[in-house]
């Protein structure tokens, strides 16, 4: 492992932290370097145990408490309007900010986050960008602004942000592999496969252990519909990324999908039963539970749902609006179809509040319609918002889901003008996912019911 840089290294780097503790500058190394390689690495104690002690070596080390918060507030879906104790450690930060001098890199990284803290998340990114714009080698503002990007579903920003600075990440700068895996996974999302693809084997050439490489590699097989290619790839790489505490579960999930495409649910069921369920109740994290609620949503869709297994904890939870709507999903699966939308304040300028109306509303009654059987409902709610769905952000392949459940709502209508909605939409997934075992399925169940090839 690379020796964790102290006050002079990160000087050095044209990286100033305003901290006179090597300490601390080495423990900010170490969380950093624990969130781009998405691992809880016991040696250094883990995330958690970094930041304890982090926070012990300089209290007033003002990036302590960004990438502290940070962490929280991106990392887990957390808001400070229902965490009161991230609420609290985000008024400490912005008190700490304005006591102390600091540099201007370290100012903009402040308010970055008290943008995204007020729910101003294309705001937060415009300064992540600034920031790197002057230093194309903030690891920090590239991964904030890059996980932030997703939630927006800004595909294109998120794939260029990272294009603008890849030049400057030379093999000698700790981390700089990883880069690769987070330029691939941009790249990928917009469709770019074959050099998503090579720059993924680039970054697991350097370390096979990096998970998000290899999972940027299973979603381009799963958006090509290349089942025999995943599954022989997440199989003969298993042993490298299982121990990504952080991200097997995901990786998991993009195991679990390829069986779903061919249509053998038992090998997804043991893929669930053995790797995420378990990794989901134990760690109750926001990836986890959504890995788990999307699953079991797809399998209901196949007529094949497992039993529910959420943690205890799970009604309690807050967080980005894809996560959000697919957890509604798992439940509307079980027969939980009675919801009271509750608004809980003017939008103002808050990103995601303001896609309720238009958005996350009729995303939900369209779950609850398709599960009480009103399938027609079901197709008028979802048909109108599906080239805006990009905007709960998400991945392509998170998002399908509801793709999937567009195409059921209209295979099971009464309605021959949505009968013939749905042989539409398989014609289109054919074409964008030609040899899918799904939708051959699918076809062959429109031309069955509908009596029509």
């Amino acid at each position: 492992m690379v020796p964790l840089r102290d006050c002079k290294a990160w000087q050095d780097a044209g990286l100033v932290l305003s901290t006179t503790s090597n300490e601390a500058c080495k423990l900010f190394d170490a969380v950093l370097t624990q969130y781009a390689t998405w691992t809880n690495n016991e040696s250094l104690g883990g995330i958690e145990g970094c930041l304890s002690k982090l926070k012990a070596a300089d209290p007033n080390f003002t990036m302590g408490h960004v990438i502290a918060n940070g962490l929280e507030l991106i990392g887990t879906g957390s808001s400070v309007r229902l965490n009161k104790e991230l609420d609290s450690a985000m008024r400490t930060m912005m008190t700490l900010s304005k006591s102390q001098p600091l540099t201007e890199r370290e100012k903009l990284h402040v308010s970055a986050l008290d943008m995204f803290a007020s729910g101003q998340l294309p705001k937060a990114c415009d300064l992540w960008e600034q920031i790197l714009q002057s230093h194309p080698t903030d690891l920090l503002a590239l991964k904030f602004s890059h996980d932030t990007f997703f939630y927006l579903g800004y595909q294109t920003q998120m794939r260029d942000s990272v294009a603008r600075v890849y030049p400057f990440w030379t093999p000698d700068i700790p981390l700089s592999s990883y880069v690769k895996g987070i330029y691939s996974f941009g790249l990928m999302e917009t469709n770019f496969f074959d050099r998503a693809e090579k720059l993924a084997h680039e970054a697991l050439a350097i370390n096979r252990t990096d998970a998000w490489s290899v999972h940027t590699i299973a979603h381009i097989n799963e958006m090509k519909a290349e089942v025999k290619k995943g599954l022989d790839f997440m199989k003969e790489t298993e042993n490298n990324w299982k121990n990504s505490d952080m991200l097997a579960c995901h990786n998991y999930w993009h195991w679990a999908l390829y069986f779903i495409e061919k249509g053998d649910y038992e090998a997804a069921l043991t893929i669930y039963d053995n790797h995420i369920a378990p990794r989901c109740l134990s760690s109750g994290s926001m990836l986890d539970i959504v890995d788990n609620s999307s699953m079991l949503y797809r399998l209901h869709l196949e007529e094949r749902p497992p039993p529910l297994v959420l943690p205890a904890n799970f009604l309690a939870q807050k967080w980005h609006y894809i996560q959000d709507l697919i957890a509604v999903s798992c439940f509307c699966s079980r027969g939980k179809t009675q919801f009271h939308i509750v608004p809980c304040r003017e939008p103002g300028e808050d990103h995601e509040l303001s896609l309720a109306p238009s958005l996350g509303l009729p995303l939900c009654q369209a779950l609850v319609e398709f599960e009480n059987g009103n399938c027609d409902k079901a197709v008028d709610l979802l048909y109108p918002i599906r080239y805006q769905l990009i905007q709960i952000g998400g991945s392509n392949a998170q998002r399908d889901v509801f793709s999937q459940l567009l195409i059921h709502a209209a295979l099971n209508s009464k309605s021959q003008a949505k009968q013939n909605l749905a042989r539409c939409l398989l014609r289109e997934r054919d074409e964008m996912r030609p040899n899918s075992p799904m939708t051959e399925r699918l076809i062959r169940k429109a031309a069955t019911v509908h009596s029509v090839v």
